[in-house]
């Protein structure tokens, strides 16, 4: 993928979003058969780049994959992430909050993940979850949920500021498409476990929640943590286009390995 391209899926603070403008099936005119091949050898990038990135030991990177649910969050840490190395690199999923959780402000969960020096974190839904679901469940007031735009755009500030660099996802599927990947799972007996009543309440709820992550999009897509709109029904481009991303975010992070000190007694060849 070139700049350019990467650069059409990123969202800047000004954009006034609507999803119903994005293809989520769009491909870029690209074959399947091609980036099949290329995503592999865009892995081998990913773990040279990761290997400089925990042996220089002063920068973290944070993959943040948000998305309806069946849009590929999973499956992008399967068939992406597997790139990296477990050593250095964690994932962590953020679900209903704990009772612990709850008794914290709702950032303090997600301050306990965060990578450090040296890491990749990557977090399958994070804390837009407490403004999107809070926001279209009704679970709080809305004079509560709506001052969290600007404190997580404070947040996300001070994590730049220390050197974590923020590469946000929004993995984007048609309802369409949604629906034959739910009716897919019910049909493998291996699947189903992933499917429950609430999964089709929520698609009741589509155009709000679409309109919900149009909002998170709009007024969070800071340049120190930007936002990527990710056309996610074809998995096979969906991959490629995250790898491509992830990539580029870890080159623009400009690591280096660290400067070489001679040894004061290096053994001979005999001694060794």
């Amino acid at each position: 993928m070139t700049l350019n391209e990467i650069k059409d899926l990123l969202i800047t603070g000004s954009t006034n979003v609507k999803l119903s403008r994005w293809d989520p099936a769009d491909t870029f005119s690209k074959n399947q058969e091609d980036l099949t091949l290329e995503l592999l050898k865009i892995h081998e990038i990913m773990a040279e780049l990761q290997y400089r990135l925990y042996i220089e030991n002063k920068k973290s990177l944070l993959i943040i994959l948000q998305g309806m649910d069946t849009s590929g969050k999973d499956g992008t840490i399967r068939h992406v992430i597997k790139a990296f190395n477990p050593i250095s690199c964690k994932v962590d999923s953020f679900k209903v909050p704990s009772n612990e959780e709850i008794a914290h402000d709702f950032l303090w969960r997600i301050h306990m993940k965060v990578p450090q020096k040296g890491f990749i974190g990557v977090f399958n839904r994070s804390h837009y979850e407490d403004i999107i679901e809070v926001g279209v469940q009704n679970l709080f007031p809305k004079a509560i949920w709506s001052r969290r735009y600007e404190q997580i755009n404070q947040y996300e500030k001070h994590l730049a500021e220390n050197n974590v660099k923020i590469v946000k996802l929004f993995l984007h599927i048609s309802k369409q498409e949604q629906k034959e990947r739910l009716m897919e799972r019910l049909s493998h007996p291996s699947k189903r476990w992933k499917v429950n009543d609430e999964d089709f309440e929520k698609r009741k709820k589509w155009n709000e929640y679409m309109k919900a992550y149009e909002e998170v999009i709009r007024r969070c897509s800071t340049h120190y943590a930007p936002w990527y709109i990710i056309p996610a029904d074809k998995k096979w481009f969906r991959n490629w286009i995250i790898a491509s991303i992830i990539t580029n975010a870890l080159q623009e992070m400009k690591i280096r390995y660290p400067k070489y000190t001679p040894l004061k007694n290096t053994p001979s060849e005999t001694q060794a």
